[in-house]
């Protein structure tokens, strides 16, 4: 009986993951590139080289430490009003599922993995509330909205540079107005807040914010996500897999992740945010995110407005050069298989205007492509001889 019982839940959970393989199966191949679409025809208006001030004031910190964390002189906990099981998006671990949300591993019956399967669904039915479809311009991504006021959190290639407005759309399909905030570009973490005065008063949805800290391999998690964009009829997509790799800077899952579900959260078995879609890896079951802890250790600069940092192998080129000392941005050479001459630049053109920003010597162009995002899309003024040329040419990506 005991051998049969055994039987049987291997193959319950082995129905369980092919079906979460053939869900995988659908996603785009393979290569690591990032998750939102190309296509990022966005205004540059307002913004500045280096670093840039928000749109807006900050009103809160999302990560200031709840005052449950506090503890009393014997090292108890102080009972207070802090978040409980079921505010936001948490929810209670039952005991049978304890050892499985801390350490992963596989259920050991049917009736443990019956009771995974409907706690996944109970966190996927709160996560699903505040996972949201971000637009900016032709590009589209994700994000999680993490305070009742508004604050979401995205990947820094989906929000790109500070200043942009968004178009966000709700679980419920209501699309909304927001502006990026700043990004950590060294690990792809991006904010936006939404405009005020657009929900009469009451607060948004919000996801519970967990910790990376106590992370391991193999742990279970959950993906949340609008690939290619809000579906009304379809709703979030939801993706069940595992931890793989847990790094300071990255979390490796093999959860399937397809363009699209950059800045989508991950959620742990109680329904806390672990960390945010960043890109995929070598195979569409392998995946990267950015930790959540990271959002924390940045919010004060990000939701300043500033951005910072290039994402490794992610940096923004042109492809040409030129001289520093000139008072013009003249172009020297433009590089073969560049984005530059793809989109059409020439030798000996000077450049003078890039997105909005007026460019006086290539010292102020070399400054303006470092704003941008590659795959991003800019109008480019350039003059060729005696005729002023209007060139729109997508940001290149350097290894």
């Amino acid at each position: 009986m005991v051998k049969t019982d055994r039987t049987r839940c291997s193959r319950e959970f082995l129905r369980h993951c092919v079906f979460l393989v053939v869900l995988g199966s659908l996603a785009a191949g393979p290569s690591v590139r990032p998750l939102a679409a190309k296509d990022n025809d966005v205004d540059s208006a307002g913004v500045n080289a280096g670093v840039i001030e928000s749109p807006g004031p900050v009103i809160e910190n999302a990560f200031a430490k709840e005052p449950s964390d506090q503890r009393d002189g014997d090292g108890g906990a102080v009972q207070t009003s802090g978040k409980k099981p079921g505010d936001g998006t948490r929810v209670a671990v039952p005991l049978d599922l304890e050892s499985i949300h801390r350490r992963g591993g596989v259920p050991k019956s049917l009736d443990v993995l019956r009771l995974m399967e409907a706690q996944q669904r109970l966190v996927a039915d709160r996560a699903a509330k505040c996972t949201v479809s971000v637009k900016i311009g032709p590009a589209q991504g994700c994000g999680v909205i993490i305070t009742g006021t508004g604050y979401i959190v995205t990947a820094a290639h989906v929000a790109m540079r500070p200043g942009l407005k968004a178009v966000v759309t709700l679980s419920d399909g209501r699309r909304i107005r927001a502006t990026t905030l700043g990004m950590n570009r060294h690990v792809d973490a991006g904010l936006i807040r939404i405009d005020p005065d657009q929900n009469g008063g009451t607060p948004w949805p919000h996801a519970t914010l967990g910790t990376s800290d106590d992370l391991v391999p193999g742990m279970w998690c959950i993906a949340m996500g609008h690939p290619g964009g809000y579906d009304r009829d379809r709703g979030a997509v939801i993706r069940v897999g595992r931890l793989l790799e847990v790094r300071s800077d990255v979390i490796v899952t093999d959860c399937a992740l397809i363009g699209g579900d950059s800045g989508g959260p991950l959620f742990n078995m109680a329904g806390e945010l672990i960390a945010v879609h960043s890109r995929i890896g070598n195979d569409v079951a392998d995946n990267l995110h950015v930790p959540i802890d990271h959002y924390d250790y940045s919010w004060e600069r990000m939701a300043a407005g500033q951005a910072w940092g290039y994402l490794p192998n992610f940096k923004p080129t042109l492809g040409v050069s030129g001289n520093q000392s000139t008072e013009v941005a003249r172009i020297v050479e433009v590089k073969k298989g560049s984005a530059a001459e793809a989109g059409g630049m020439l030798a000996d053109d000077v450049v003078v205007r890039f997105g909005r920003k007026k460019i006086t010597d290539f010292k102020s162009l070399i400054d303006a492509v470092a704003d941008t995002m590659p795959g991003e899309r800019v109008s480019i003024a350039v003059d060729r001889g005696s005729e002023r040329i209007e060139l729109v040419i997508e940001i290149g990506r350097s290894e």
